[in-house]
């Protein structure tokens, strides 16, 4: 049995420190070494669940290439229990630009397969079954599932979603937020209409993430402001911030807590994730609740 299974959203991040953003448009730029290491948003979900002392396990595909390599390796330093597929396209990766002030642009390469997913739906609903929550990040694959999940994840199963930077309209990402119990958006496109958005998606909780400025609790009809916890040392990057935050909101309502508990508890978790470079955080980094 374990606390959270992640479905989807392996892969790795090329992380690169520039002196600014936006970058100046010139021939080359002197940079720090440049890093590759395990990333994407379901790998930032299951590895602060794991050093938020949940048992966690991750489904999803990456390439037989060195990068997927690099994945199952982190994966396996971890302890994470991970069923992988090889992904005949290779494994998903991303390039993140981190400016001195921790803030980061990313240049995603899914690497989407024109195949037939590598799953079932009956083969992930025996993996549902044997968990208390489940996490469905926003892969092509795990889409074409989601008719199937329906059923199991109404079952006594917990759930969630990020959406990311969803900008309300994008047919895409509706299907997710329709099977999820809670939803995680970013503000930054959805702008003003945040709260008609998060309207249109109740009765489930939808929490709409604006960095810096906190979190709006979407609730029954009503929104409360959760402020940003104060980060306990220096920010030094904030690429999995909001995987961080997921992860901490799962674990508080998993032991209990009330939904604005959960995201004030998952504001100090992702404040804390901003003060580790990468999403491999060493014992103790991710404050326990």
């Amino acid at each position: 049995m374990y606390d959270l299974l992640v479905i989807g959203g392996l892969g790795v991040d090329v992380r690169v420190r520039v002196p600014g953003l936006p970058l100046p448009v010139v021939d080359s730029v002197t940079v720090d070494p440049i890093e590759l290491r395990i990333g994407n948003t379901g790998a930032g979900v299951v590895l602060a669940a794991h050093a938020l002392g949940l048992r966690v396990a991750v489904v999803d595909t990456v390439g037989a290439d060195p990068a997927g390599d690099l994945v199952r390796a982190a994966l396996g330093r971890a302890g994470v229990h991970a069923v992988l597929a090889e992904d005949p396209a290779g494994t998903r990766r991303s390039v993140n630009l981190v400016d001195p002030a921790g803030r980061r642009m990313s240049l995603h390469d899914p690497r989407a397969s024109d195949g037939p997913g590598p799953f079932t739906a009956a083969h992930l609903a025996t993996l549902v079954q044997d968990a208390a929550h489940v996490h469905l990040s926003i892969m092509g694959w795990v889409r074409g599932l989601l008719p199937g999940l329906g059923d199991v994840l109404g079952e006594g199963v917990g759930s969630s979603t990020d959406l990311h930077d969803w900008d309300g309209r994008n047919p895409y990402h509706r299907p997710f937020a329709e099977v999820a119990e809670l939803v995680l958006v970013s503000g930054t496109a959805l702008g003003e209409r945040a709260a008609a958005v998060a309207a249109a998606l109740t009765p489930r909780p939808v929490l709409v993430t604006r960095g810096a400025d906190g979190v709006d609790l979407h609730l029954g009809g009503g929104v409360r402001r959760v402020p940003a916890a104060t980060p306990p040392g220096p920010v030094v990057d904030t690429n999995g911030a909001g995987d961080a935050f997921a992860a901490g909101v799962i674990a508080a309502r998993l032991r209990g807590a009330t939904w604005a508990e959960a995201a004030g508890y998952a504001a100090r978790v992702a404040a804390a994730a901003c003060t580790h470079d990468g999403m491999e955080y060493p014992p103790g980094l991710l404050p326990r609740p």
